[in-house]
């Protein structure tokens, strides 16, 4: 098998989370003194970032990116280049820098003290900070101002959505490993970011499950 393509594990991960990030931008509050709103969006990228490898987060957010671009409604309704582009295009930028940076420094063993950290010391400044940088010239606001509207209002909340994410990450990477266990990992025997989930199904796997082989 070529290592270079995705195994189709991979590829229906990859699938599911953008579903997931796509759906989270409909759970939005908007905010009357902002360019932006609040959404569940935050919440979508950290999960993706803490249950996925680094690669395939970046895959996920770039397709993610690409289909709002084109058109389809993954931008919580709203969708094209006028809104990748518009005064909130900088958090989307944020979003695919941020989730290659959490899977690649969380670690590969799940620790929900690093996990934390690495999403509320990383991910917030990358995304909250791209966010308020692009607004600043997006929507011609002094630094003030845009610091402001969209970087201060979001962070008690996005502090929040990351804490909700670690919590939901170990049982999240419990199925996908599930899940590529029982479609075959397309001879890829990858198991970074599983940490002990990944070393607890590979102890069955060479003793027997249950005390039975597998076959």
């Amino acid at each position: 098998m070529d290592k270079k393509k995705l195994s189709t594990p991979q590829i229906t991960k990859i699938a599911l989370m953008v579903a997931f990030v796509s759906a989270a931008s409909y759970l939005r509050i908007p905010l009357p003194f902002s360019e932006a709103a609040i959404t569940g969006q935050t919440l979508a990228v950290n999960l993706v970032a803490l249950t996925l490898s680094p690669l395939e987060a970046f895959i996920t957010l770039l397709c993610y990116w690409l289909l709002g671009v084109v058109g389809a409604p993954v931008y919580g309704g709203a969708s094209g280049p006028g809104k990748m582009f518009g005064p909130a295009g900088g958090y989307f930028i944020g979003f695919i820098v941020a989730v290659v940076l959490i899977a690649w420094l969380r670690g590969k063993k799940y620790n929900i003290v690093r996990y934390a950290l690495v999403a509320i010391l990383i991910g917030i400044p990358i995304i909250d900070g791209a966010g308020f940088v692009w607004m600043k010239f997006a929507a011609g606001m002094t630094w003030k101002a845009a610091f402001f509207a969209g970087f201060v209002p979001f962070i008690p909340l996005d502090i929040v959505k990351c804490i909700a994410a670690v919590l939901i990450a170990k049982p999240i990477q419990v199925a996908f490993y599930a899940m590529e266990d029982s479609m075959g990992r397309g001879g890829c025997t990858h198991t970074e970011g599983m940490g002990e989930t990944a070393e607890f199904y590979a102890m069955e796997d060479s003793m027997g499950r249950g005390g039975k082989k597998k076959v």
